[in-house]
């Protein structure tokens, strides 16, 4: 089970301040930004291997399951 940031959305806003860099904004001048979106991924094959069980709710609640 891993609960970390959205690469997709993290690479979108890094072009957004590349985008203002280009356009002539001072790098120092940008403020720093930390992650908004956050995903949780299961790996049920290797819960198994442990021998542990995955309530049906949690699993609902993931954004990915890897089967």
């Amino acid at each position: 089970m891993s609960y970390g940031p959205n690469f997709v959305d993290s690479f979108r806003r890094a072009g957004e301040y590349v985008d203002k860099i280009l356009r002539g904004a001072k790098p120092a001048d940008l403020p720093v930004e930390q992650p908004t979106k956050f995903d949780l991924v299961i790996n049920i094959i290797t819960a198994k291997a442990l021998g542990l069980k995955i309530p049906q709710t949690l699993l609902a609640r993931a954004d990915e399951v890897i089967e």
